[in-house]
């Protein structure tokens, strides 16, 4: 039996259509016709006089029936027939005439009478009919009374079959050009970018010197990058500068759940375009239109995508040539599998980046610059090191971190600084924090300070093996703090907060010197508390470190002069072999990061007791006090450790 979404596809079809149309025609008029019984021929007397009725009791005797016809109505009807006489005589009363007729003179005078029934009535539906009335028109009347829920359910699902059900349709915005806001120049960097942008704007305008060098198909314009990076904001300046209208729509409303819903929606969105001429269809987080098609069972699953490409295929006619779609994703066809029928509809793809620290610094100045003067101390922020410490941030997050600095500086009346626009980046990326989760719980604030603390030795342990000094060392640490307030948004008692650095290639001696770090905390609780005392609060550090692991070992085959990626060969045997030299090297890794952590011991001692007092050490103050005990620090580092696990990672699997 078909089911909903097989129909819907057949009425794609107008043959379908106007067939289903005649087939619920011809129901209908067999309904009607079969409804309509063969009808009395005898002429009928039709009246309003009661007297009629009362002249009964004389001529009972002449009187062949009586019946009444719809007592219970607002107009009974009194049908009565002499006997050898062609005509039947009606007489209609009011209701409250009926019940006095019936007992003063029906009941009294002993007339024999009966309530017509419905046979009867079906025969003579003409005793119902006042004089005048249509017999067609009533039948009618009452074939549409009687079927009307029945009518209105098949209206509703041919209704639902063409136009979808109402209320599911994809909502889109028209916006005018005079109703955008902002410009090419709020885009702040990005200068391959905003590159790319004026070539493409260069090549709408000048459509004819494309067409000379056969270019005539439709500009398709794809926008890819991390969220936040300003695609659609860039869309609205393109579409102010071509002075076209903007109809923005999301890609994820395509999808209403009902067959055929995002290729109706995409038409409606295309005809809406082509009445306005020159336009811009922008969608936005449209990334499901780009997976492979083909892969569900399901023939409808891939409609919505088959319907986008044939718009973008290119124009047939003048009527759309003006039209220019461009759709917007947060990943591209590097980070993720597409469509190669779909990518290739695009002839322009930006892909767009997250800012790098230069470029961070000029977003940071514009946030700020926009607020009244004086609320921003210019002299005591050192915006560079604001950049620095907003290292892979997107526009937004960077925007959300100045609007955070707002919220502060008002409610504690302060202005601006940089210490101020670091707890808006705190406060930004890792929410609230919390003292008094661990306030009465010694030990247990104790064991995370000793944790931290090894973290961020073993950050600064190579360059204090390098003979580097303290200022040197404090040059190259990304550390911005260390902290035993809890976060409920990690589930952390306590943290290291480090600036990161802006995307770049990792070394395998980098990736190792990651995992060391990762394997500070645990170790530290090893240190003073031995193996069995080791905590559950070390486990996001070993997930991530075994992540990592997987990643040299497995992915890139870092160990090994064969240069394959074996998370490939899963199926084929190679995982024992590999699991075997992730722990080995985790192994290593670990080993070494305690040894390491030993000669620390008694500084992290001392620092311990400073840091359970204040619950929170700046770089500035962690570098204070590794100063005032600089003798203690650098009383046991003395042999350059990392050099024997740099043989050890030279070793051929």
């Amino acid at each position: 039996m078909p089911n909903l979404a097989e129909l819907q596809i057949a009425f794609k079809n107008v043959y379908v259509r106007i067939a289903a149309g005649l087939l619920v025609a011809t129901v209908v008029g067999l309904a009607i016709y079969k409804s309509d019984v063969p009808q009395d021929p005898a002429p009928i007397v039709h009246s309003q006089d009661i007297s009629r009725i009362t002249a009964l009791a004389a001529d009972k005797a002449r009187l062949e029936y009586l019946l009444v016809a719809k007592p219970l109505s607002e107009s009974p009807r009194y049908v009565f027939k002499f006997k050898n006489a062609p005509q039947l005589h009606v007489v209609k009363v009011p209701s409250t005439s009926h019940l006095s007729l019936e007992r003063e003179v029906l009941l009294k005078n002993a007339i024999p009478y009966s309530i017509a029934k419905e046979d009867y009535l079906a025969s003579h539906k003409a005793v119902l009919l006042d004089e005048g009335q249509n017999a067609t028109a009533v039948a009618l009347t009452t074939f549409f009374k009687r079927y009307a829920f029945e009518i209105f359910l098949v209206c509703l699902i041919i209704y639902a079959l063409k136009y979808g059900i109402p209320g599911t349709g994809m909502s889109s915005a028209i916006i005018m050009p005079d109703k955008l806001k902002g410009s090419m120049d709020d885009l702040i960097g990005m200068d391959d970018i905003k590159q790319e942008v004026l070539h493409l704007e260069d090549m709408i305008r000048n459509r004819n010197e494309y067409k000379s060098h056969n270019i005539d198909k439709p500009f398709n314009v794809m926008l890819t990058g991390p969220a936040g990076t300003g695609k659609t904001k860039l869309v609205g300046y393109l579409a102010k500068k071509l002075n076209v209208p903007l109809i923005q729509a999301s890609g994820s409303a395509l999808e209403s759940g009902y067959v055929g819903g995002g290729s109706k929606a995409l038409n409606a969105l295309y005809r809406k375009a082509c009445a306005r001429g020159s336009c811009i269809i922008f969608l936005d987080e449209a990334q499901t239109l780009f997976m492979p098609r083909g892969r569900g069972e399901k023939k409808w699953e891939d409609d919505t995508a088959n319907t986008l490409l044939g718009l973008l295929d290119g124009v047939k006619s003048d009527k759309g040539a003006n039209v220019i779609w461009v759709v917007a994703s947060n990943f591209d066809d590097a980070s993720s599998e597409m469509d190669e029928a779909m990518l290739r509809r695009f002839s322009v793809k930006i892909n767009f980046r997250l800012p790098n620290k230069g470029e961070r610094g000029a977003l940071l100045k514009n946030f700020l610059g926009r607020k009244k003067e004086g609320l921003v101390d210019w002299n005591d922020l050192d915006l560079g090191q604001v950049a620095e410490m907003t290292a892979n941030l997107s526009p937004a997050l960077l925007e959300n971190v100045v609007e955070r600095a707002s919220m502060i500086s008002i409610q504690e009346k302060a202005i601006i600084n940089t210490d101020l626009m670091f707890r808006a980046f705190e406060r930004a990326t890792l929410g609230l924090t919390d003292r008094a989760t661990t306030a009465e719980k010694h030990k247990q604030r104790e064991r995370v300070a000793l944790h931290e603390l090894g973290h961020f030795f073993m950050q600064i342990d190579p360059y204090l093996r390098q003979g580097l000094t303290l200022e040197e060392v404090k040059e190259k640490s990304h550390l911005l703090k260390i902290s035993t307030e809890s976060v409920s948004k990690l589930g952390a008692l306590g943290y290291v907060l480090q600036s990161g650095d802006d995307v770049s290639l990792r070394t395998l001696e980098e990736l190792e010197q990651d995992v060391i770090q990762l394997y500070g905390g645990v170790a530290a609780e090893e240190l003073f508390y031995g193996a069995r005392g080791i905590s559950v609060g070390s486990q996001n550090d070993i997930e991530k470190a075994t992540k990592m692991l997987n990643l040299m070992v497995n992915r890139l085959s870092m160990y090994s002069r064969a240069k394959i990626d074996y998370s490939q060969l899963k199926n084929e045997g190679s995982g024992d072999h590999t699991i075997r030299q992730v722990e080995e090297k985790s192994d290593e890794l670990y080993s070494y990061t305690l040894g390491a952590i030993r000669d620390y011991k008694a500084v992290i001692e001392s620092l311990k007791d400073t840091l359970l007092d204040q619950y929170v050490l700046s770089k500035d103050a962690v570098f204070e006090l590794l100063e005032e005990r600089y003798e203690l620090l650098m009383a046991h580092i003395a042999v350059p450790r990392h050099a024997n696990l740099k043989l050890c990672g030279d070793q051929v699997a």
